[in-house]
């Protein structure tokens, strides 16, 4: 049986009544005694939109759609309707004359969805997006867990689209706040738009948005962020602010393009960063007595390693609050500038400001400490090092795996192995572990492999740690408390490499990491890995996710696995093999 598409037919009624429609009220239209607008060709001023709410536009069946400093052009879709006649009362008493036309209900409608970019662009120009208080409490009393946020979401798509970009949003955006989300990921597919939250340091699935919603939800996301509206083939950096009370969320948005769409983060950047003390950051022992001694310095370098989202940051502005006393000038160099200091002069690159332009800059703005925001290119670490063999203090970033791995990569940059010795102070590597839930994590007895493996990596501890048996371990189960991930917050675990005489020649003689890690091992400073079983073994996280941050070296839990075979050791060889 032959069967015909009915969509192209009726999408050619829908032109033609529409059609007949602007034909109609083009007609009646000098019978009123007003003149006709089609104001689906028309630019619609935003400013003059504003003049008069979206809720009362709507009822009365009219827009205010141009304005100059005399008169407001309004056009209406029933000139004599008693609700039009008192709201174009109303507009008339702002002392400007009325210009009104007549314009189909389509071309209302038409009109009717520039108040949904109104609502971003009156935000973008504020430079804040509010969200009441009101608003974020309840939220708030309704999500424990991410299934209630997709719960939420279900709700609102019931609401009329343009509620529903605004609601989308809100709800967004105070979820990421109540589950505590470091990041907010909107990500197209083929036949899908995923809403993920990074919790904790790991991405979960939240709920999916129809692509009518996504669209114009990017739209406005691009409004407040500052960037571009129509570029979509290029990379976009912006930020933007919304209030929940009186307190102010700085939020850093970046889109890139795809197959399917753009595919925007953004990372809700915590204030409460930016006044973290060397105590709040956790150091072991060995490591805060070393830190401690190396901010008291007047010059050198510190660079902190790791990668995007190991808590670099976090730890500089910790090293920042240390020196940030009365008599010393602190300059930073970010892209862009996480958080604000008071006291600090804190300046972002940009296309004409770049870091190594603008550090020479800094240079001659006599600061005492200096902060770049990443080394990443030549003439940025030589100018950096040369600072800090200048009288300077300078922290930095850098993209290694661990602290020895700093060395070779900076010579990759091109720097001279030479000059690393007189101008470094000290490096350190860094992971974030998430912390089991105190009100929900479980004690098991740990399997012999389990015991060999941390023993092999804690007998050469500085600190001396004795392992014991039987050694109970803690793992992640989940409840209301942490959300059902069995974690709560997260913490750092680390390392470092002084520069002394012996690290100083290592790094010029041969500067490969293991080289470079014999010549430190007099130092006594535990490695990351040693800092993080450290951490197992006291319950503070677990092995899982120790593992999950950082490589155990196969070889050690091979040694591990045949010192005891056992069923148990069987079944952790299997594991760690396949």
């Amino acid at each position: 049986m032959v069967q015909f598409n009915d969509s192209f037919a009726n999408s050619r009624i829908e032109i033609l009544r529409r059609d007949e429609e602007e034909k109609l009220v083009q007609a009646l239209a000098p019978q009123y005694g007003f003149e006709y607008i089609n104001l689906k060709g028309y630019t619609i001023n935003p400013e003059a939109l504003g003049m008069c709410p979206e809720k009362k536009a709507r009822a009365a069946k009219l827009v205010v759609f141009d304005m100059t400093h005399k008169s407001l052009s309004v056009a209406v879709q029933t000139p004599n309707n008693p609700v039009t006649l008192q709201l174009l009362e109303e507009l008339q008493n702002d002392r400007r004359d009325l210009h009104v036309f007549m314009c189909s209900l389509g071309s209302l409608e038409h009109a009717w969805k520039r108040y949904a970019d109104l609502i971003a662009s009156n935000a973008e120009k504020r430079g804040v997006f509010d969200i009441s208080s009101e608003d974020i409490i309840n939220f708030s009393k309704l999500i424990t867990k991410k299934d209630d946020v997709s719960a939420q979401m279900a709700k609102i798509s019931t609401m009329n689209n343009s509620r529903r970009i605004t609601e989308t949003l809100e709800l967004m955006l105070a979820g990421a706040l109540g589950l505590r989300a470091s990041d907010i990921h909107i990500e197209p597919e083929q036949n899908v738009i995923r809403m993920r939250y990074r919790l904790d340091g790991v991405l979960h699935d939240v709920f999916d948005i129809d692509r009518y919603i996504y669209e114009r939800l990017m739209s406005r996301l691009k409004l407040l962020s500052g960037m571009t509206l129509n570029q979509k083939n290029e990379a976009q950096d912006g930020r933007f602010t919304f209030e929940v009370g009186e307190q102010e969320i700085d939020v850093r948005a970046s889109i890139i393009p795809g197959a399917s769409g753009e595919s925007i983060v953004m990372r809700l950047l915590d204030a409460g960063v930016a006044g973290f003390t060397l105590d709040k950051i956790k150091l072991n022992t060995r490591l805060q007595e070393i830190m401690v001694n190396e901010l008291k310095k007047p010059n050198g370098l510190i660079v902190t390693t790791g990668p995007t989202g190991s808590g670099k940051t976090t730890a500089l502005y910790a090293f920042l609050r240390e020196t940030h006393k009365e008599g010393v000038k602190i300059i930073t160099i970010e892209n862009p500038v996480e958080y604000k200091i008071e006291g600090i002069v804190q300046t972002q690159t940009s296309d004409e400001y770049t870091f190594s332009s603008g550090l020479r800059a800094i240079l001659r703005q006599d600061p005492d400490v200096i902060l770049i925001g990443e080394i990443r290119d030549r003439e940025v670490a030589e100018t950096a090092l040369h600072a800090a063999q200048t009288g300077h203090l300078v922290f930095s970033t850098l993209h290694a795996n661990n602290a020895a791995a700093a060395f070779p990569r900076l010579i990759d940059l091109g720097v001279d192995p030479r000059v690393l010795g007189t101008s470094i102070n000290i490096i350190l590597g860094q992971r974030l572990v998430r912390v089991l839930c105190e009100e929900c994590k479980a004690a098991y007895p740990a399997s012999p492999a389990e015991v060999q493996t941390i023993k092999q990596i804690l007998d050469s501890h500085p600190g001396h740690i004795e392992v014991t048996e039987p050694l109970t371990l803690y793992k992640a189960v989940g409840c209301p408390v942490c959300r059902n991930t069995g974690y709560k917050g997260r913490l750092g675990i680390f390392e470092a490499i002084m520069m002394d005489e012996a690290v100083e020649e290592a790094v010029i003689r041969d500067p490969r990491e293991h080289i470079i890690l014999e010549a430190a091992a007099p130092q006594q400073i535990p490695t990351m890995l040693q800092d993080g079983m450290e951490k197992v073994i006291t319950g503070v996280t677990s092995l899982d996710e120790l593992e999950r941050v950082i490589e155990i070296p196969l070889t050690t839990k091979l040694q591990a696995a045949t010192t005891e075979p056992d069923d148990d050791t069987d079944a952790f060889l299997s594991h760690i093999v396949t």
